[in-house]
């Protein structure tokens, strides 16, 4: 092409984008939506996330605009709540509101809806009611499960054992121990430690987490329209998660070739039978699809979100060797060496409860929560959010709300602790979220926390040739979730 062809097709170009720029910059200015940072046509807020660091800089944000602000992830406006009061008035006072299931291009290329996390509407309250049932009456909320938990706490006890108090890295390992839980009641069965599909199964969650965390996976989730067309590691987590769907579809296989009605073995059995029950019903939401995808999810939100925390909590024990030596000190006086720790003994370790809240609020898994949308329009403090809107509920805003945490940035269990030493609850503490879609797995989370916590620590002290500094431990609060440096430990006999 000629010069002077090159350049007036640079110019038309270059004119047809400030004419939308304008077009939209109006357009979003009538939506009456709260103020926020100026966008760029397409690519959005793309330009003030820095260094691949999303939830900080919507954090950063927050301090600029106030509470409630709008960031455009490419061409979509969606509207970020930060702070206690209003994510709990967001989630909770119009709670209904936001039920919708917001955009996370990352995983929506699989997921389409379907499932349990990424359901909307009847559909999603249709997983979710018989999720919670069926999880109820394979124990969960119940004496039962916490008998699986103390039984794979003897077997990751022993585990830890084979390693004769040498250092190794301990993620996979705990994985494989919480994992075991929820695969106990979703399967029937837990898997052995050497179990080759079992192992690949969970490298696929932590390297999923990585992958929509890294700036590669908060860039494709800004601008999927170009960023899904472009070679790159984040290419890699569809085809992750269809592996992970091929091995829920094989043990679904099994499950279906023995099959008795009359004696569900476990959350599969129920759903297949939920399944033939509806069969001729056309609105029912109770088919292979959603029955995969579900499974998906929690195997997701039910073994590597816990086990993430429990990596971060011994790394953090490994730094304060203090504060692990005056839980060991409560597990002591309270359960001893002769007996296995249980649930009932919360209520009298109050520095253990909160040292576990401390490193549940400190590690902040989740720190942006799953993505909400409206599913009508709503008048929020005078701005309004049109239907179909995406909000973002920064649960990390809460969890360093400063009105409710005297020392944000800092471990410090005096955070659920009064003035006479005994645990005390804090309203901002809510790494589960909150409202209707809060995580309907909260109480397996603090039940495995406390005992796998308390398990191993009664038996082991932890040790580390390396000396962790503060800035080694801190969250890195990038995108999706907050995972743990690498990092090895040794667990010494006590």
């Amino acid at each position: 092409m000629e010069a002077p062809g090159c350049g007036t097709l640079l110019l038309t170009a270059l004119l047809c984008l400030i004419i939308l720029y304008f077009i939209w910059n109006k357009v979003s200015r009538r939506q009456r939506l709260p103020p926020g940072p100026t966008p760029i046509p397409l690519i959005g807020n793309l330009l003030q996330v820095r260094n691949g660091d999303m939830a900080n800089t919507l954090m950063e944000l927050g301090k600029q605009y106030g509470s409630v602000y709008t960031f455009y992830f490419g061409p979509h406006p969606v509207v970020v709540f930060c702070g206690y009061d209003a994510v709990k008035e967001a989630l909770v006072d119009h709670g209904e509101d936001f039920t919708g299931r917001g955009r996370q291009p990352t995983v929506d290329r699989v997921f389409q809806g379907y499932g349990l996390m990424a359901s909307e509407g009847n559909r999603w309250r249709q997983l979710r009611r018989f999720s919670l049932s069926t999880l109820r009456n394979f124990g969960l909320g119940k004496r039962s499960i916490e008998e699986r938990i103390k039984e794979e706490c003897i077997f990751l006890v022993e585990e830890i054992r084979t390693y004769k108090e040498l250092q190794f890295d301990p993620a996979i390992l705990i994985t494989k121990a919480v994992s075991n839980v929820i695969c106990s009641i979703v399967f029937g069965n837990r898997f052995q430690y050497n179990d080759a599909k079992f192992h690949r199964m969970l490298d696929i969650f932590y390297e999923t987490f990585e992958l929509m965390s890294s700036t590669w996976g908060q860039v494709q989730d800004m601008i999927p329209m170009i960023m899904n067309h472009i070679p790159g590691p984040h290419q890699k987590i569809t085809a992750l998660l269809e592996e992970l769907n091929d091995f829920v579809a094989e043990r679904v296989n099994i499950n279906q070739k023995s099959l008795d009605p009359n004696e569900p073995r476990d959350y599969i059995d129920c759903f297949l039978i939920k399944m033939q029950q509806e069969k001729d019903n056309p609105d029912s939401d109770f088919n292979m699809k959603n029955l995969i995808l579900t499974l998906n999810n929690l195997f997701f939100a039910g073994g590597e979100t816990v086990a993430t925390t429990l990596k971060h909590g011994f790394l953090i024990l490994l730094k304060y060797r203090d504060i692990q030596a005056k839980v060991q000190q409560e597990i002591d006086q309270v359960i001893g060496q002769n007996r296995e720790p249980q649930i009932e003994d919360r209520t009298k370790m109050p520095y253990t409860e909160a040292v576990i809240h401390e490193i549940q609020r400190f590690s902040n898994v989740i720190p942006m929560n799953a993505p909400h949308s409206a599913i009508k329009e709503t008048v929020f403090r005078g701005y309004t959010i049109p239907k179909g809107t995406g909000v973002c509920a920064l649960l990390c805003s809460v969890l360093g709300d400063p009105n409710y945490f005297a020392t944000p940035h800092r471990f410090n269990p005096n955070h659920f602790l009064d003035s006479d030493g005994k645990f005390q609850r804090n309203e901002a503490f809510m790494p589960f979220s909150i409202g209707k879609r809060m995580c309907l797995g909260e109480g397996l989370a603090r039940t495995e926390l406390f005992l796998f916590l308390t398990s191993i620590l009664q038996k082991f002290t932890l040790t580390s040739e390396t000396h962790f500094s503060e800035s080694d431990i801190y969250p890195r609060m990038t995108g999706f979730a907050n995972v743990p440096i690498p990092y090895k430990i040794a667990f010494v006999q006590r």
